[in-house]
C-alpha cells in the first residue's frame, strides 16, 4: 500500500490549535492506516490505497473542516514527490536548510503569474524564487521571520494556496516515509 504525507497549512498558528493525537485519531477514524505525525505542525504520514493525490487532498480538507471546524489547505505528496521537492529545489545545498523552503501548492504555477510574482517581489527583500511542479521554491536568504514574502502575498500573485516546509523538515519526513 502506498505511503503518503499530508502537509496541512496553518496548523498550530493563528488560533488553529490542534494536537497531533487528535489529528491522528481523525485520520484513523476515516480508514487511513499506519498514521504517524512528524513535528507538531501538521505533517501526517499515512498508508492508503493508490489514488490521485488531488482526490486525497479534497477528502482531507473536508475531514479537517468537518472534525475541527478549520479551513486548511492539505497538500498530499508521495515519497518520490517529497524527494523531488528536496532534490529539484535549486536552492538546496546553496542556502541554509532552515531557510530553503518548498511551498506545496494546490495546482501548477502559471508562468505568467510567476513572472508577476518575481517582479512584484523585486526590491522587497533578498529572497530567491523558482517554480516547480505544483510547487514554489524559496530561499529566505535573510531568514523567514523578517521576510515580507508572506503566504497571502504569494496566494494573491499566483492564484494558488499553499503550505511551506523547509528542507530540514522535508528530509525528516522523507526518512520516516521509507
Amino acid at each position: 500500500m502506498p505511503r503518503y504525507v499530508a502537509l496541512l497549512g496553518s496548523i498550530n498558528v493563528g488560533g488553529n490549535r490542534l494536537t497531533m493525537a487528535e489529528l491522528r485519531a481523525a485520520f484513523e477514524s476515516e480508514g487511513f492506516t499506519n498514521v504517524e505525525t512528524v513535528v507538531a505542525s501538521g505533517n501526517v504520514l499515512f498508508d492508503h490505497d493508490e489514488r490521485p493525490t488531488r482526490g486525497l487532498e479534497e477528502k482531507l480538507e473536508h475531514l479537517v473542516r468537518a472534525k475541527f471546524d478549520m479551513r486548511s489547505i492539505v497538500a498530499v505528496r508521495s515519497a518520490e514527490e517529497i524527494r523531488s521537492a528536496i532534490e529539484d529545489n535549486p536552492f538546496t545545498g546553496h542556502g541554509a536548510d532552515g531557510e530553503v523552503h518548498t511551498v506545496f501548492l494546490d495546482g501548477e504555477v502559471d508562468p505568467a503569474q510567476f513572472r508577476v510574482l518575481v517582479e512584484d517581489q523585486a526590491g522587497r527583500g533578498p529572497e530567491r524564487l523558482a517554480s516547480g511542479p505544483r510547487a514554489l521554491y524559496i530561499d529566505f536568504v535573510g531568514g523567514v521571520a523578517g521576510s515580507r514574502l508572506t503566504g497571502a502575498f504569494l496566494e494573491r500573485r499566483l492564484g494558488r494556496r499553499g503550505t511551506a516546509r523547509n528542507v530540514r523538515s522535508l528530509a525528516r519526513i522523507l526518512t520516516k516515509m521509507r
